[in-house]
């Protein structure tokens, strides 16, 4: 027999939406400012000669520069005023999180609840305002060195066309940080990752068309294609698979005695996700080996020779790449689960309650138990993600496939949806629980 909860989860559709006034101003505000974005792709930085541009950035485009164009939506290939998209924001934030468990100042804003947030979110934009100019700057001077047929990609290279770009690059950046937390108060889901997921997804078709054309011309084997595209909704399955996946903690309450009454005791579920840290450490992973390989890519034709072996070695697919990929997300992966999931402060929080797990002692044990079971699950978790962002890095490498489809990309783009659709589907129930106290309560009044 379906019990009332499940009927409920059945009759709540999407038809709904008609009558969530709330929710349709939220969903408008989202598309709204994500046209914004998009719009601001195509608007170009002064002083760039665009047919150059483009003939450079082929050049480079299998390097790092384009996993940096991939987050950028493709304003780097254009080289628009959103050409650093939100990279910096992200390392910024990487970095005030680091010195958060070695600076005891940032550890006790942590701790202050709501005003220690906003405090740190200030420090983010500094450090993201400091990340821009260096970044700017170094693609500024780039960009002044790139030439294609003997001609320069900067129509009039000198101090102003470098003080304009520094300018345009850091507001560009500025304003999508902004939009970001706009779109995270004022919409539905996380700004800054709609904002990644909205430039990946917006070239998704030119990806598909490119490699579909490499197949035409017989670059690739269309069996080559249809195993690529097959890995790629095996890994989708895979990953909504994995992010669903929980392990399920018992939690016991014993009998208590509320004035003449006593209660039953009551079982719960404490649930770990297996991948706590979700798509922030592959985010974190590429943002940290493109923060210095960007101006690396764009300084190395006529840099010193390191600088080029370092373009060389690093590039995308390439085995140190790689390895260090691999590495930066398994820190990462254990690091951000560690943040967003204290056993300490739960093992408190479940004593203080009257909480237990069966055969485990209150406090330090349980808390030593959960860090445990954490431990474990973060490890299959790490390597879950070690396995979505690598394997179609061989496949990239060996066949020119677009970044597009690569496992972050894929991982990234799931993980919004699942979040998106879930926060959407909570506010349709919200809304729905409204319209049946609202039934209820007109039913009592007559």
């Amino acid at each position: 027999m379906t019990s009332s909860a499940e009927r409920f989860a059945q009759n709540l559709n999407f038809g709904l939406l008609g009558r969530a006034t709330e929710l349709k101003s939220r969903l408008l505000f989202v598309l709204g400012a994500l046209i914004v974005y998009r719009l601001g792709t195509y608007i170009p930085i002064p002083g760039i000669d665009p047919q150059i541009l483009h003939e450079v950035y082929q050049q480079h485009a299998g390097g790092v520069l384009g996993v940096f164009n991939m987050f950028s939506g493709g304003a780097l290939s254009r080289m628009t005023i959103f050409a650093l998209a939100v990279t910096p924001y992200i390392s910024a934030s990487i970095i005030i999180q680091l010195m958060g468990s070695a600076v005891p100042h940032l550890a006790a804003l942590k701790k202050e609840g709501e005003a220690g947030r906003r405090k740190i979110n200030q420090y983010t934009r500094i450090g993201t305002l400091f990340l821009c100019i260096l970044q700017a700057y170094g693609i500024s001077t780039g960009l002044e060195g790139m030439q294609a047929n003997g001609a320069s990609a900067v129509i009039d290279p000198g101090l102003f066309f470098r003080f304009t770009t520094v300018v345009t690059l850091t507001g560009g950046t500025m304003f999508l940080m902004w939009l970001g937390e706009q779109i995270t108060q004022r919409g539905i889901g996380q700004g800054i990752s709609l904002i990644i997921f909205t430039g990946i997804v917006a070239n998704l078709p030119s990806a598909f068309a490119s490699t579909f054309e490499l197949g035409r011309k017989g670059v690739i084997s269309t069996p080559a294609i249809l195993m690529v595209l097959a890995i790629a909704l095996g890994l989708i399955a895979l990953i909504v698979y994995m992010e669903r996946a929980q392990r399920k903690v018992l939690i016991q309450y014993p009998k208590r005695q509320v004035g003449n009454k006593i209660m039953q005791g009551e079982a719960t579920h404490l649930p770990l996700k297996l991948n706590s840290a979700g798509v922030i450490p592959p985010i974190f992973a590429s943002s940290i080996l493109l923060f210095p390989l960007t101006i690396a890519g764009f300084n190395a034709e006529g840099g010193p020779e390191w600088l080029r072996m370092m373009s060389v070695y690093l590039a995308h697919g390439q085995p140190l790449y790689i390895a260090l990929y691999v590495g930066i997300i398994v820190f990462f992966s254990f690091f951000y689960t560690a943040v967003v999931f204290n056993p300490t402060e739960t093992a408190d929080n479940l004593r203080k309650n009257g909480g237990f797990i069966a055969g485990i002692r209150p406090g330090k044990s349980t808390a030593d138990y959960l860090d445990y079971v954490l431990t474990r699950l973060t490890v299959v978790g790490a390597a879950y993600l070690c396995l979505v962002c690598t394997l179609p890095e061989f496949l990239i490498s060996e066949f020119n496939v677009p970044f597009y489809l690569g496992g972050t990309s894929l991982l990234i783009v799931v993980n919004v949806i699942i979040d998106f659709v879930g926060q959407v589907q909570s506010h349709l129930f919200a809304h729905q629980y409204e319209a049946l106290i609202k039934k209820s309560r007109l039913k009592g009044r007559k």
